[in-house]
């Protein structure tokens, strides 16, 4: 491990910077093997501010610095490789500085890098100081113009943020482009491109009249795989008009596909640069849920123009301020453009899988953190995914109507400004008139609330009382928290039948607010079913003591998308965890499941409800109460999986040969049948039959890569070790010139639920269309090996986590941010039994005992051992 540990920046220590950068000229000139870059910053010192300039620059060569025209002595600065130091500055000021980087060999892909036939670059969120000097925090918002300049042949394509003013050709075969961007932004907004692209171009008109121009750059074999991101971004662009009366404020819109890419997409004023993965579509490359993941990045990233581009946050303590609240109006545009119940289901079945698990380990942190080593060490689920809930909570507390004018209020208020997440909520304050101090607690509460409920019915007053306690459980810093403000949605079932409230509604929202505290429903004329968290109203966990009957009743009659799905889901729990000790399936269980089976809901939301749930939700409710055995839990799934492939089988083959589609269309109809029949085949699978013979069907009549994934899967995961090799390397023949299936077929090896996995993992490791340098690679084969194979991660000889050991200590230096993120399946090492506990703690200390660790790797793995 290093020697010291890296410095740890604390919220509280924020102060203004003493400099304001009103304006920057960027010349960035790309040559072959090096690019210069001339910057000149026009700089104001802030009242009260000292002498001295510092700026952030990391890995630059400097070749000239002077300001006001006037060149600097070598003892007028000084660069230590990480800041440059101007002792004595004037008030107002020009500073020009010329540096040498080389995009060539920066395999961090942070600043500007050579991904393929492209130079591009990724600055969120301290990337910029890689490319020039500059103040490197979001709350320095400068105007930019910006020309770029590199040689015509290689690079015919330049491109950066704003408005294009002026393109020329210059001497010796290169040739350049100017850019402005009038809307003042911090540097980690800053974009450029340069390379061989081709362009799909379309427009979009305003709802004021103006028509913008919009353009998706790819490489030239691309160029046919645009329509649906092009289709995503102009739906995009017009429900916001419609639903935040936001209209776009340039007059072009450009996205750029890039192969190599840490993150999915980047949100660049007016110059989106997307992971390819997250843009190109096509029955032939794209599965049903890409489809759908491209249209919510789209959105996305567009929506980010005004929550976090047009108003930014002050610091990145305040990541959730634009994330968080993009990912909401994301998952708005999302349940709009498709099946508002579905797109709620998948959604909290992510968040209770994966980001309850990191509120129960060492990286648990607030909405809002309190400190950090490595900002890109918090581009998690907690500020993404639960910052959106927290948003969710607010929009349900004030209703629609209240919370769009709170947000219209925001947009108005800090227009061009960096702010917090409390003015975001002072601003929902101001519109609506509510007190939401105690709300605030979410932003800096870690953890995963615990909410229990008990019922208790007066007959004879036809009452209903719920008693509801809270409790957010300790996490790493944090004790004795304080009750938050949330919103806990409920109905009733009466008779078998939804039942309306006195006041004719179905659902009624609670605000809980103490740490146990009642709450009186009159006119109740029977003992109810009660549906609790409906529409899961708030992250939290429910402790609620259903019995069969009453999960069976919620399951058969609930109108809520998400309490059906959540109580198939806590009974199937219930009868997996029996079967851990093979005790049979309960005939209820079996009525439940097969009236799942018969109901008449959308295919998609059938798929949902039939789901068993995922042995990583497994995993986690058993850490709540006991260590985890992987492979216990495993046995039992798979046996209550043969139990009801077995009992329904006849049924399973109808609504197999029942799902069946026409050509190839992503829309809902097709992807809900698709779901639907995919399980049922699956299911099929446990029956015995012929399904070896139907996979190989599948497999060549498919016209789509959804269902040729889905028999691919099956013939690796049922076939014998012959007939899996001859389908996975005929299927590789096929699509070895595409990178995005390429990357499927190394998940589908790597997944396979068998212990010589690990083996095939490393073997895959040496495979010619595996790089290390690629992202997409490296998520589609070690990243699914270790989140989605824990039979084989979980190994007993601990050959699993030794493979990520390895995969991470050759990272970690080369591509900081990726290893940091690889390291998540070791630091749940707590949960675990205790021998595969201390061999995950094992691969950790290897990890923290390696010289040069970089910060992001040193701050995971330190703080997961502390854990002990």
């Amino acid at each position: 491990m290093r020697e010291g540990s890296p410095k740890t920046i604390y919220r509280k220590e924020y102060a203004e910077p003493e400099f304001a950068i009103s304006r920057v000229d960027l010349v960035v000139s790309i040559f072959d093997g090096y690019t210069l870059v001339s910057s000149t910053l026009h700089l104001n010192r802030r009242s009260g501010a000292g002498t001295s300039l510092v700026l952030d620059g990391e890995g630059l060569e400097l070749e000239a610095i002077d300001i006001d025209g006037e060149s600097l002595a070598a003892d007028g600065f000084h660069y230590d490789g990480r800041q440059l130091t101007i002792p004595a500055v004037p008030d107002d000021f020009h500073l020009h500085t010329r540096v040498k980087i080389c995009p060539e060999s920066n395999s961090s892909l942070e600043g500007l890098y050579r991904s393929r036939t492209m130079y591009c670059t990724q600055c969120e969120a301290e990337g910029f100081r890689k490319i020039t000097f500059f103040l490197d925090r979001p709350d320095v918002l400068a105007e930019f113009q910006v020309t770029v300049e590199a040689d015509k042949a290689v690079c015919p394509v330049l491109l950066s943020n704003g408005n294009l003013q002026s393109t020329r050709d210059l001497e010796d075969g290169r040739h350049q482009s100017v850019w402005h961007d009038p809307w003042p932004k911090p540097c980690y907004l800053f974009a450029l491109v340069a390379g061989d692209l081709e362009c799909v171009s379309d427009s979009f008109v305003t709802a004021s009249g103006r028509t913008v121009a919009l353009h998706i750059y790819v490489e030239a074999k691309d160029q046919n795989y645009c329509g649906h991101a092009m289709d995503s971004l102009k739906r995009s662009m017009r429900w916001d008009e419609q639903v935040y009366g936001l209209e776009y404020d340039l007059d072009l819109f450009n996205i750029v596909a890039v192969d190599d890419f840490n993150m999915g997409a980047m949100e660049n004023k007016s110059l989106n640069i997307f992971n390819t993965s997250c843009v190109l579509a096509s029955p032939d490359i794209t599965t049903d849920a890409g489809y759908l993941r491209i249209e919510s990045i789209v959105a996305h990233e567009y929506f980010h123009n005004y929550s976090g581009n047009r108003v930014t946050c002050r610091d990145w303590f305040q990541l959730s301020l634009k994330e968080g609240f993009t990912v909401f109006r994301d998952a708005q545009f999302s349940a709009d453009m498709n099946s508002a119940g579905v797109k709620r289901v998948e959604d909290v079945s992510f968040l209770r899988t994966h980001q309850f698990a990191e509120d129960a380990g060492p990286m648990a942190h607030p909405v809002r953190p309190d400190s950090f080593i490595e900002i890109s060490n918090f581009y998690t689920l907690t500020v993404y995914e639960k910052g959106s809930e927290v948003v969710r909570m607010l929009h349900s507390l004030l209703g629609h109507e209240a919370f769009i004018r709170g947000a219209q209020h925001y947009f108005r208020t800090f227009d061009g400004q960096a702010v917090t997440c409390d003015d975001f909520v002072a601003a929902m304050e101001q519109v609506s008139g509510r007190d939401l101090t105690q709300f605030r607690r979410w932003y800096e509460q870690a953890g995963t609330p615990e909410l229990a409920v008990e019922e208790q019915y007066d007959a004879q007053a036809q009452q209903l009382t719920l008693t509801v306690s809270q409790h957010n459980p300790d996490t790493p810093g944090q004790s004795d928290k304080p009750p938050l403000h949330l919103p806990l949605a409920v109905g009733m079932l009466i008779d078998g039948q939804p039942q309306a409230f006195d006041d004719g509604s179905m659902t009624r929202t609670l605000e809980v607010t103490e740490a146990r505290q009642s709450f009186q429903i009159d006119g109740v004329k029977s003992r109810p079913v009660v549906s609790l968290l409906r529409g899961f109203s708030a992250p939290v966990r429910l402790k609620s003591a259903e019995d069969d009957a009453t999960l069976e009743a919620l399951i058969s009659a609930d109108e809520d998308d998400f309490v059906r799905w959540d109580a198939m889901q806590r009974y199937a729990s219930r009868v997996i965890a029996s079967r851990q000790q093979d005790q049979g399936l309960s005939p209820s269980f079996l009525s439940a499941f097969g009236s799942a089976l018969d109901s008449d809901v959308d295919p998609a939301m059938k798929a949902l409800l039939l789901t068993l749930p995922s042995e990583e939700s497994l995993a986690d409710l058993r850490a709540q109460t006991d260590k985890v055995d992987v492979h216990e839990i495993r046995a039992a799934r798979e046996r209550v999986k043969a139990v009801l492939g077995n009992h329904f089988e006849d049924r399973w083959r109808d609504i197999f040969d029942s799902c069946a589609t026409g050509p190839y269309q992503p829309d809902g109809s097709q992807i809900g049948k698709r779901a639907l029949g995919h399980l049922a085949f699956h299911y099929l699978c446990y029956a015995g039959g012929d399904a070896l013979g139907t996979a190989q069907q599948m497999l060549a009549k498919a016209d789509n890569l959804t269902d040729r994934l889905a028999a691919l899967r099956a013939i690796v995961c049922f076939a014998s070790a012959s007939d899996r090799r001859v389908a996975l390397e005929s299927f590789y023949q096929r699509w070895q010139d595409e990178a995005l299936v390429v990357n499927q077929w190394f998940t589908v090896q790597a997944t396979r639920p068998a212990a010589d996995a690990v083996e095939a993992v490393r073997a895959l490791q040496q495979h010619p269309a595996f790089d290390w340098r690629n992202p997409n690679k490296l998520r589609a084969l070690v990243g699914a090996f270790a989140s989605a194979n824990p039979v084989a991660f979980h190994r007993a000889d601990g050959a699993g986590y030794e493979l990520l050991g390895d995969a991470i200590e050759r990272l970690q230096s080369a591509n900081p941010q990726v290893a940091a993120r690889l390291c998540a399946p070791l630091t749940r090492h707590a949960r675990y039994a205790d021998g595969a506990a201390e061999a995950m703690r094992r691969q950790l200390q290897r990890i923290a005992g390696l010289e040069n660790l970089s910060r992001d790797v040193y701050e995971v793995v330190s703080r997961s051992l502390e854990q002990d």
